[in-house]
């Protein structure tokens, strides 16, 4: 796939199109299955709007860049599609990766629709050019912290990377459940093999061991070996950030990876738009879409109606947010100001807390919602 390419619709219009800026993790240390799930959604988005029309009979064309997860070559794609005139901006995955992306177009004038990220500090301070379509973290982590007090788990341990989202991750999950009676250890990551963590678990006496890591190292070999220590049977494990959602989990850990829950933003059904969608995404994915997909889709679709009901100027695009009001595929899409959020944001899409069915591995059901 070219990365550069163009949806169906834009070429050999003899109109010059309405461009949109879209960041995607294709290319490692990115995680590449979830950008090309979001490519998926948002081309597919494109393709539909240009089929009814484009913005006001101009052709909508993406003009893609790979993040690869970097915050530096993030910021300088910014600063390219700025030069190219792009309309806005949209997409990323990765946490710190759109923070580097929502303050350079900040200070560019450049409004950023966030479709996949979900630290809560998007920004370095309030901006009326940046919104949202993901939950953010603290909402999600704060029902999941929910869900887990509500299997009896009270004693949490947790195996930790350093980075900004984990550490909010962390942060979210100790200040919900201390009330509550909870304790959490963290395990550092960078000191301890599986195997050595292992040891460490079991005398420790958690009950959950959430994977605070990436993937798909450390995160493959740390369910290996906890799935194979007898010490550790009784031991749940928990994935947050959501990586038993995608297929290459599957792939890799077969039953190991079931009944592993995680976080999934999506509703437990979806209404007829999403079903459609749904049904298009599979197609051009060939394997069921994540919610990265649809929240791809969402964010195309969201700035499409904003281009035609509010314009192409930045300003007046920026200044549209609080007055969208967009049919989306996990329900309707109307963005505020949550306490201490910087950005506009979606409140809320929905939240699910799901696993693999280890009696069906291809099949996620869902355990907790909220």
């Amino acid at each position: 796939m070219d990365p550069t390419a163009s949806p169906p619709g834009t070429r050999g219009t003899g109109v010059s199109p309405v461009r949109i800026g879209l960041l995607v993790p294709l290319t490692r240390p990115g995680w590449v299955e979830a950008g090309r799930h979001l490519l998926a959604g948002a081309e597919l988005a494109a393709g539909e709007v240009n089929d009814g029309g484009g913005i006001g009979g101009r052709p909508l064309e993406l003009i893609v860049r790979d993040t690869a997860a970097d915050p530096r070559r993030a910021a300088a794609a910014v600063d390219e599609l700025d030069r190219l005139g792009v309309a806005a901006l949209a997409g990323e995955y990765h946490s710190v990766v759109a923070q580097a992306v929502a303050t350079t177009a900040d200070a560019l004038g450049l409004p950023f629709l966030c479709s996949s990220a979900v630290l809560d500090d998007l920004t370095e301070k309030p901006t009326d050019l940046v919104a949202r379509i993901a939950p953010a973290q603290s909402h999600g982590w704060r029902l999941y912290a929910d869900f887990l007090l509500a299997a009896g788990h009270s004693h949490i341990a947790l195996a930790a990377e350093p980075s900004a989202y984990w550490a909010a991750g962390a942060r979210v999950l100790r200040d919900h459940v201390a009330p509550r009676g909870g304790t959490v250890t963290e395990f550092d990551m960078r000191a301890l093999t599986p195997d050595a963590l292992c040891a460490q678990l079991a005398a420790d006496g958690a009950t959950v061991l959430l994977l605070l890591v990436g993937h798909p190292r450390p995160a493959v070999p740390v369910v290996e070996a906890v799935r194979s220590d007898p010490r550790l049977a009784g031991l749940t494990l928990g994935a947050p950030a959501g990586q038993p959602e995608f297929a290459d989990w599957a792939a890799l850990l077969g039953r190991s990876g079931t009944g592993v829950p995680f976080l999934r933003y999506l509703p437990e059904r979806l209404g007829p738009l999403g079903t459609r969608v749904g049904a298009a995404l599979r197609e051009r994915l060939t394997a069921s879409p994540s919610f990265v997909a649809f929240e791809g889709y969402d964010t195309v679709t969201v700035l499409a109606h904003a281009l035609r009901t509010h314009g192409t100027d930045r300003a007046d695009l920026a200044a549209s947010w609080p007055h969208l009001e967009v049919e989306g595929t996990r329900g309707t899409v109307r963005f505020s100001r949550p306490p201490g959020s910087d950005v506009w944001q979606w409140t809320w899409p929905p939240v699910a807390v799901a696993d693999r069915d280890p009696e069906r591995p291809d099949h996620l059901r869902t355990l907790f919602t909220g």
